[in-house]
């Protein structure tokens, strides 16, 4: 019982450094406050929606890179959604590389696109495994502690 002490400070830990390495913003601590005890899961419950519904829309945009001429305005449209989705959650590098994407977008640049998705790629996948480890620590930490974690 002794080892579980440290928990709860390696969780806030953790927390502030995604916070401080910009992978997270203030809409992550707005999730945080609808988390309670009849809800004790409720941010990663969003996130977990959050990674299902993008991957389809990742997969979407993939297929519409694949395509030749590109059609910027349904990419556009792909990566708006995506843009959205990513902001709910607080995925701050996520969403500013959407935005350099849709710039692409709009200056019918094809090789802009396909390299800034690559970085929003990038961006998705760091941002999820660090999400999944600060998770799995919080749950170790037990639900007390998630409660009681906004600071």
């Amino acid at each position: 019982m002794e080892r579980n002490n440290h928990l709860p400070r390696q969780v806030a830990l953790m927390r502030q450094s995604l916070f401080d390495q910009g992978y997270l913003d203030e809409q992550f601590v707005q999730l945080e406050e609808l988390q309670d005890d009849a809800n004790p899961n409720f941010v990663e419950e969003v996130v977990t929606l959050y990674y299902r519904d993008s991957a389809r829309l990742v997969a979407s945009i993939e297929q519409a890179l694949d395509k030749s001429p590109l059609d910027f305005n349904k990419l556009d449209s792909y990566m708006h959604q995506f843009k959205g989705s990513s902001s709910s959650i607080g995925g701050r590098k996520v969403k500013a590389e959407c935005s350099q994407f849709r710039e692409y977008c709009r200056t019918g640049n094809g090789e802009g696109c396909i390299r800034t998705f690559q970085q929003v790629k990038r961006e998705y996948a760091t941002l999820r495994k660090k999400l999944e480890a600060y998770f799995q620590l919080a749950r170790q930490a037990g639900p007390r502690e998630a409660a009681s974690r906004s600071t």
